[in-house]
């Protein structure tokens, strides 16, 4: 079964092509599978490029699991404040960056004063 959903915004036109091997579905049962199908590419997107769980460097049974836990750990803990601050992942893990970027910047300088460079 071939399906066609339109998308139309203002003068602009989009076109989502669904495919189904089950004849006996209607189109609303298609869009229905696909829409949860959908959310659960989201999730994976997510966790793969939020977290870094697909550049994992382990070798080891033990290491691989506790990267897959700690993974879903942080995965829930970016939800979470998806929802508290009413942002996307992406955004949240870009200010996440930055932030950890700018102290460790403030650190290097701080590590490079007069201060510091007498103890030995």
């Amino acid at each position: 079964m071939f399906t066609r959903q339109v998308f139309k915004n203002g003068d602009d036109t989009a076109y989502l092509y669904l495919i189904s091997s089950d004849l006996s579905l209607s189109f609303e049962q298609v869009t229905a599978i696909y829409k949860k199908r959908w959310t659960v590419e989201q999730y994976h997107k997510e966790v793969k490029q939020i977290t870094s769980f697909g550049k994992s460097p382990t070798k080891t049974v033990k290491t691989q699991s506790n990267h897959f836990y700690l993974s879903i750990m942080a995965y829930s803990k970016v939800e979470i404040l998806k929802i508290r601050t009413k942002s996307n992942a992406f955004a949240l893990k870009d200010r996440i960056y930055y932030n950890a970027l700018k102290n460790a910047m403030k650190q290097i300088n701080e590590l490079s004063t007069n201060k510091y460079q007498n103890v030995a």
